[in-house]
């Protein structure tokens, strides 16, 4: 047992290692691609790469796992959903089609409609 999780591991290293080479020569070669032509931008490196990457990671994506799909909303709004009635679930159905649709009929003003749907 104690083997199959340090070969697990390894593959999971090993898996980040090449992971992390490819997103950083991906984003060097399209910083050197479209940078210096648009904005007048030196090139960079690999590390430089890497390095915007990661950063790109921490401001935008996280390093977070994302299970599930949609984790507790998703869980909430099912919730929500299965607690409404038939006359309920319609009446949700018509106010999103007013307010999310778009090619909706603006009889419905967009905020009219988000506030019957919180009722």
């Amino acid at each position: 047992m104690k083997r199959n999780r340090i070969a697990k591991g390894f593959k999971v290293a090993l898996l980040v290692v090449v992971a992390s080479v490819v997103f950083g020569f991906v984003v060097k070669s399209l910083w050197n691609w479209l940078m210096p032509a648009i904005f007048g931008l030196h090139l960079i490196t690999f590390w430089q790469g890497l390095g915007l990457f990661l950063l790109g990671k921490v401001l935008f994506g996280g390093f977070h796992g994302r299970h599930g799909g949609g984790g507790h909303w998703r869980g909430r709004m099912r919730a929500r959903w299965e607690s409404m009635t038939p006359e309920e679930r319609e009446r949700f159905r018509q106010g999103m089609k007013g307010c999310c649709s778009p090619f909706a009929s603006s009889a419905i003003p967009r905020q009219q409609a988000v506030e019957e749907n919180l009722r």
